[in-house]
């Protein structure tokens, strides 16, 4: 038996329907719904994130295929051993990962499976690289790829780089996907984590015109007085 058929076999040994009806409702898998038609066996994120490490020795192909399992947790399980062998694997390998990575975002297809690998495979490898695939990413047609783009960056941010961000965010300012308005929102707060004069000279130029969703999730942390400022359009 494969290696990842093993997994599968022991993640399906995990499995709570309780907990995948709970998911089913949270992720948005209606008709027309950004996850329509996704399956889930109910298994927690902190027992995926054991599984992973358990399952740490798996080859990066086997990695592989289980991200292409039609079972939503197989996939981040999938994603967070790549994560992990990313963070060991020497150049060439994380080269690899890299690619096959972006040759797959079709199963990386939901935000949390995006949230949980972007910054940590995409966001590290172009660090000292062009950042033309970002460019590309957040101009595909593909919900998930733009959110990859976008969360990319968050691995530029914790080191206080903040242009990609700020770069991306603007490219993506009249996107429609309400999922791409919170993930940009969310990186603008990141940002104003560390440098809040950054942020709010982003907001000063572009508040007035940017979604309302991506606002508030920007200005999620601010005082509540400044908070109403922006939400009236006279900050």
């Amino acid at each position: 038996m494969s290696t990842a058929k093993q997994i599968s076999s022991k993640l399906h040994k995990l499995a709570s329907p309780k907990l995948a009806k709970l998911a089913l409702r949270f992720t948005k898998t209606g008709t027309g719904e950004y996850g329509e038609g996704d399956k889930f066996l109910g298994i927690r994120m902190p027992v995926l994130r054991a599984q992973s490490k358990e399952w740490s020795g798996t080859s990066v192909s086997e990695a592989f295929k289980l991200l292409t399992s039609p079972w939503h947790e197989e996939r981040s399980c999938a994603l967070l051993i790549l994560v992990e062998k990313y963070q060991v694997a020497s150049e060439a390998e994380k080269e690899k990962i890299y690619r096959h990575y972006l040759a797959n975002t079709k199963f990386i297809n939901n935000w949390d499976l995006v949230d949980c690998s972007a910054h940590l495979i995409v966001g590290p490898y172009l660090l000292n690289k062009s950042k033309a695939p970002l460019t590309k990413l957040v101009k595909s047609e593909s919900l998930w790829e733009r959110r990859i783009g976008i969360l990319a960056t968050f691995h530029y941010i914790k080191q206080n780089q903040f242009d990609q961000t700020l770069r991306i965010a603007t490219l993506l300012l009249s996107d429609n996907e309400d999922l791409i308005h919170k993930a940009v929102g969310w990186m603008l707060r990141e940002t104003g984590k560390r440098d809040l004069k950054t942020e709010v000279d982003f907001l000063k130029q572009h508040y007035h015109t940017m979604p309302r969703t991506m606002l508030r999730y920007a200005i999620e942390k601010f005082p509540e007085t400044k908070r109403k400022k922006y939400l009236l359009g006279t900050a």
